[in-house]
Order: C-alpha cells, then structure tokens, then sequence
C-alpha cells in the first residue's frame, strides 16, 4: 500500500526558507517520476516542480530559481528546498506519486 507524508511546513517571514520532505511507502522514490503541487487558500490546485524517473527536474515558473527538487534515495523521500519565500508561496503542499497525494504540509509566509 502506498503512503506518501509530507512535513516540514510552517511560519517563515518572507525571504525565508524552508524544507520540505515526502516520506514515501509502498515504493522506491529512486526509480519514479514525482511532483510537487499546493493549494492556495480559496484557489486551485497549482504544479510546482516534478522530478522525473531519470533525474529531470521541471520547475512552474513562479518557483523557478528558488526552489529545488530531489530525492534522498537513502530515507525514501521527496524533499523541495524553498529559499527566497514569497507571502504568495503560502499553501497546502503535496507530494505527488501517480494518482496518490498526501495530505499535505501547510506553508505559511507572512511577516
């Protein structure tokens, strides 16, 4: 059974940084293709960065330069480094694996 459990959320004032970790179950984070998504209060679901099954890292452009994607093959995790945090960056953060999410981290940046 699959599990994804994201963490690492919190209050950062803007400029900030953060980092968020997925630890994944029921598969191998090193052979798959896995994104990020958040949810704004009151909007959408919104793509942020996906890291495919060989490595290629695809960023929205609104996070492009400041935040960073990867795995840690040895915890079974997805993590995404968020530096330079904006007051829009503020959201529900999900990792994403296929048609599974967790239940996501909340992100707040505000001073």
């Amino acid at each position: 059974e699959v599990h994804l459990v994201e963490s690492g959320g919190g209050l950062v004032q803007p400029g900030g940084s953060l980092r968020l970790s997925c630890a994944a179950s029921g598969f191998t984070v090193s052979y798959s293709g896995m994104s990020w998504v958040r949810q704004a209060p009151g909007k959408g679901l919104e793509w942020v960065s996906t890291i495919d099954h060989s490595g290629v890292r695809d960023y929205a452009d609104s996070v492009k330069g400041r935040f960073t994607i990867s795995r840690d093959n040895a915890k079974n995790t997805l993590d995404l480094q968020m530096n330079s945090l904006k007051p829009e960056d503020t959201a529900v953060y999900y990792c994403i694996w296929g048609e599974s999410r967790g239940r996501g981290t909340q992100v707040t940046v505000s001073s």
